[in-house]
């Protein structure tokens, strides 16, 4: 009913474009091989990169994994928070549609016009599957639970999530406010690059807070330590040993920077560039980007493992932490905040949140840095860009960051007020 500027020769109605048009149209046949999308990662670790997708791998991994990892079934809704840039627009889409579902798309923020947006739309359509990463729980966490009572969301069958490694609290927080404590976590872990997981639970097998499962059906993931030997029970290299057929065939006019990124380190065997775990009970987890890891005096430690300490606190809603130069450490932990409302900054808060990380990492591992901020600076797809908010530490200057994958980039601005 809004009317709208039509400019002759330039604009047209849908029915007039329509008009005559055959009500089907037959499906192009391509071969299996052919080019199906470049989608760009999110940039956390570089310089984003266009990894090229075929019709046939894309479609056998999504069908496959919204299938029997989501347990979507006809009449089923599902609803995955996520920008249709990241892979995981096209994985819901394509692979809701192959199985004959519904999903629900979206625009704008999921906490406006108010902190209960995602959850009027889960009880407004009756979605059956809801995804969404866990820096967006985080931030919904913050505005209370009563924002979530307000609505009925007893049509949810499954939670999904992505993007980033869990910490307990907010994993339980969306288990039990957002799933009842009835619908199981499906924490899945892959790529845009694979253009599925490597790793992903079922709904089928028993699970612990914060796991991934185990390896995706078909995949053959494992983990290495140093010497590329596999390990149990330690924190080592999340690999894959041989391929899957929505592997990217390469990067954008880059051939040399995947094989470089992927195959230099091991040969033969996909080197995935994620810290991960398999403990004595088959449960595997995640503890971030290997290129992320902090060295502390010899002492290695993953910036999401600090995370998930500070998170613990009650004043805070969000954490990132960086390795900073030290003269004598060689490194040390400088951590960036963002606390909840009604939470003031203190020098009091601030030794606080550091007595809290040595509670789990030790002594040796005491944060030097404590820095409140406002926001944090992330990606389309929820991540928080580690990797920027360093360069603004180290003081480089603002304009010459590449800022291209940050939704917000004034919010590196933050940072620099921070500090």
């Amino acid at each position: 009913g809004t009317a709208g500027p039509m400019n002759a020769g330039r604009d047209g109605g849908w029915e007039e474009f329509v008009a005559g048009q055959p009500a089907e149209a037959p499906t192009e046949r391509l071969p299996a091989e052919a080019r199906s999308m470049i989608i760009y990662t999110s940039g956390t670790t570089g310089k984003p990169k266009g990894t090229l997708h075929t019709h046939a791998g894309a479609l056998a991994t999504m069908a496959k994994e919204v299938r029997y990892c989501l347990d979507l079934r006809e009449g089923d809704t599902l609803f995955w928070v996520t920008d249709i840039g990241w892979m995981m627009g096209p994985w819901e889409m394509i692979g809701v549609q192959f199985g004959g579902g519904t999903y629900l798309i979206f625009e704008g923020a999921p906490n406006w016009p108010g902190p209960d947006r995602l959850w009027k739309l889960v009880a407004d359509h009756r979605v059956t599957q809801l995804g969404i990463s866990p820096t967006a729980i985080r931030l919904l966490i913050g505005a209370g639970e009563e924002w979530v009572r307000k609505h009925d969301l007893s049509s949810l069958r499954l939670l999904g999530s992505t993007g980033e490694p869990w910490d307990p609290a907010s994993y339980m927080w969306y288990f039990e406010k957002v799933g009842g404590g009835r619908c199981p976590v499906m924490n899945i872990s892959g790529g845009t690059e694979l253009c599925g997981c490597l790793l992903q639970p079922y709904p089928v097998a028993e699970l612990t807070p914060c796991s991934l499962g185990g390896p995706a059906l078909g995949v053959d993931t494992d983990v290495f330590d140093e010497e590329g030997r596999p390990v149990r029970d330690q924190i080592g290299h999340l690999v894959c040993k041989q391929p899957v057929p929505s592997m990217t065939k390469g990067f954008l006019k880059e051939d040399a920077r995947y094989l470089e990124t992927y195959f230099s380190r091991w040969p033969g065997v996909w080197y995935h560039g994620d810290w991960a775990k398999r403990d004595a009970a088959g449960q595997w987890y995640l503890f971030g980007r290997s290129d992320d890891t902090i060295n502390v005096a010899g002492k290695r430690v993953g910036p999401a493992e600090v995370e998930a300490e500070l998170l613990k606190h009650p004043a805070v809603v969000e954490a990132a932490v960086i390795g900073a130069p030290h003269p004598i450490k060689g490194e040390c932990l400088a951590c960036f905040v963002v606390l909840k409302e009604g939470a003031s900054p203190s020098d009091a808060l601030r030794e606080d949140l550091k007595d809290q990380t040595v509670a789990y990492l030790g002594k040796s591992l005491r944060p030097d840095e404590v820095k409140f901020v406002r926001a944090l600076p992330k990606t389309r797809s929820a991540k928080i860009v580690r990797g920027a908010i360093k360069k603004v530490y180290l003081g480089e200057d603002i304009g010459r960051i590449d800022t291209s994958s940050i939704e917000a980039p004034e919010h590196l601005a933050a940072i620099r007020e921070a500090l």
